[in-house]
């Protein structure tokens, strides 16, 4: 399963940078999470480090 970027987000860009795996990246509007490359950090951290510093808690699992 992967996460998901909802249209709360704020494009402020402090997700990116802390994917272990590089599925962040800039949308036309908002972020996006690669689907195909997200691995919730497992084996990485014990969390998604996204959803630990996004600030307006926009990043969910997807579906």
């Amino acid at each position: 399963m992967a996460l998901q970027i909802d249209e709360t987000c704020i494009n402020c860009g402090a997700c990116e940078p802390v994917c272990p795996v590089k599925a962040i990246s800039e949308g036309p509007d908002i972020f996006i999470i690669d689907a195909n490359v997200c691995v919730e950090c497992e084996g990485h951290f014990p969390d998604p480090q996204c959803v630990s510093v996004c600030p307006v808690d926009c990043i969910a699992k997807a579906g």
